[in-house]
């Protein structure tokens, strides 16, 4: 397969288990990796034989700055889920950071990494 990787996408999210982070909100920063094959959209120059990556851009930081979640883990399950929506992905690697995460001592970022398959 090959692969189309989005970096750094960032959004405010209220996502969290406590209120201070649901009332205030914070950072989130999600890095995608698409996996598909590109060779039916190279052979015609065809944007719709591909994963149009502005538009998956636009779809992730949507549900990032959307409905509160609790955990990372979920917020991490639905990027995936919305990623595998696009016919050509076949499978989606996706890392949530949570930069400003909660935690008493000095850290420098927490993340969770899912990888889903359609189907």
């Amino acid at each position: 397969m090959d692969r189309v990787t989005l970096r750094g996408l960032r959004a405010r999210g209220h996502h969290g288990v406590f209120e201070r982070e649901r009332a205030e909100g914070q950072t989130f920063v999600v890095d995608l990796v698409l996996y598909l094959d590109t060779r039916p959209a190279a052979a015609d120059d065809d944007l719709t034989r591909t994963a149009h990556y502005g538009i998956v851009a636009e779809e992730v930081t949507a549900i990032i700055a959307g409905e509160p979640v609790e955990l990372i883990e979920t917020l991490a399950q639905r990027i995936a889920d919305q990623c595998l929506k696009h016919d050509p992905v076949e499978e989606v690697e996706v890392t949530v950071h949570k930069p400003d995460a909660p935690i008493t001592v000095p850290f420098d970022d927490v993340t969770v990494t899912i990888h889903r398959t359609r189907g």
